[in-house]
């Protein structure tokens, strides 16, 4: 009988409220009471709709679809950052999770990179002792050089990304979750994190892997399931996912 998986998700829906015209000042509420212009609007998005997934010990699973089609609302699911609407996510007990789903998420834009080393690993779990003993491998492999002792605040979105990525790479995750980490940053960086990926992959480690990237996910990725409109329309294998994707993403044709 196989391992029981380390993450399920089931037939998991979630809505979020946009609201239009929200009034701000008091006067404009007050206004909203007797004229209808004024009135705040609010819109039901359904992000995802009866999802289920399950992802086992060792494997890398990407997240692909067009934008809006939910990819980054499952990993936040599964990561606790939204809780779901309906259906449930259910954790592995003690699970360690490793994250780089926002840029900055788990950052402090006032506090320098070597606070928010020690800030973001504490986020995992890790005492100051343990984030010290791996603090120079942090900022050696983020290259962010002299800028460590800069605020994060004066940080290129690369730079953010590189620390990021750093750390969540150092905390001996057993799971990492990672959404479009190869948006920023250069092609050495990111072939560095390929390499990083595939060296967690080789340790038994596993990977959820939200990316637009065909050619990551093909290298990466063992599986995949394609989103549309916030429902699975594929799971299975990488190649035959790919195909789906770029038929999904593919312009419509012209008479």
């Amino acid at each position: 009988m196989s391992a029981a998986p380390l993450i399920v998700v089931e037939q998991v829906s979630k809505r979020f409220v946009i609201h239009h015209n929200r009034p701000h000042a008091l006067k404009t509420r007050v206004m909203g009471l007797v004229h209808e212009r004024f009135r705040s609007r609010a819109e039901e998005f359904w992000a995802l709709r009866d999802v289920s997934l399950q992802v086992g010990r060792g494997e890398s699973v990407g997240l692909i679809g067009r934008n809006g089609s939910g990819k980054s609302t499952l990993l936040k699911l599964i990561a606790g950052i939204h809780l779901p609407s309906s259906g449930r996510v259910l954790v592995k007990r003690d699970l360690t999770i490793g994250t780089m789903i926002e840029l900055g998420v788990g950052f402090h834009p006032e506090l320098t990179g070597r606070e928010n080393v020690f800030l973001n690993a504490s986020v995992y779990g890790l005492t100051r002792r343990q984030v010290e003993a791996i603090y120079d491998q942090v900022v050696d492999y983020s290259e962010i050089g002299r800028f460590i002792d800069e605020p994060l605040k004066n940080y290129s979105s690369g730079m953010i990304v590189r620390l990021g990525f750093a750390v969540a790479a150092h905390v001996d995750a057993e799971v990492l979750l990672l959404d479009e980490i190869f948006a920023v940053g250069d092609e050495a960086f990111q072939a560095k994190c390929r390499r990083t990926m595939m060296g967690f992959l080789d340790r038994g480690r596993t990977i959820v892997f939200v990316s637009h990237s065909a050619s990551v996910v093909e290298e990466v990725c063992s599986r995949v399931c394609v989103l549309s409109g916030g429902q699975k329309v594929f799971d299975g294998p990488t190649t035959e996912g790919l195909a789906l994707y770029h038929d999904l993403t593919a312009p419509s044709s012209t008479a």
